[in-house]
This record gives structure tokens, C-alpha cells and sequence, in this order.
């Protein structure tokens, strides 16, 4: 499974709590990149399981500060 920051903000409106079918259905309707269909694909076929937010499918997240590099703060 491969993320990025692009690719997760496909998922800022998804039904959130979602299982993997609920996720599937909304990238399929709101025309999610494939690799965002791939990514929720990989997760386990297990309807019980319930994702409340990205973080929960994409769990090594790291945050803005640490994704993108800000050349002023060298200065």
C-alpha cells in the first residue's frame, strides 16, 4: 500500500466510520484515482472491521511538517 498526502484527500469525504466496501463504493462514485482504489483493495476483506479516518488505513502517516520541506525555515 502506497500513500501520499495527494492521494489520502480522495478520502476527506468518505462516509467516515466506513468498512473496506463502504470505501470502495465512495472512491468508485466520486472517481478516486486508481491507486486510491488499489490502496483500499489491499486492505482486509472484513466487513466488521470499521475505519473511523485515514489515519486508521494509513497508520504511518507522518504530518505536513514532516512531509513537506519549508526552505524559509532554513534561513
Amino acid at each position: 500500500m502506497y500513500w501520499t498526502f495527494e492521494l489520502a484527500e480522495y478520502l476527506e469525504e468518505a462516509p467516515w466510520p466506513a468498512n473496506k466496501r463502504e470505501l470502495l463504493d465512495f472512491c468508485h462514485r466520486s472517481s478516486a484515482p486508481l491507486e486510491v482504489i488499489e490502496n483500499i483493495n489491499e486492505l482486509p476483506d472484513n466487513d466488521e472491521i470499521i475505519y473511523y479516518r485515514i489515519e486508521d488505513i494509513w497508520q504511518d502517516q507522518p504530518t505536513r511538517n514532516e512531509y513537506y520541506y519549508d526552505e524559509e525555515e532554513e534561513e
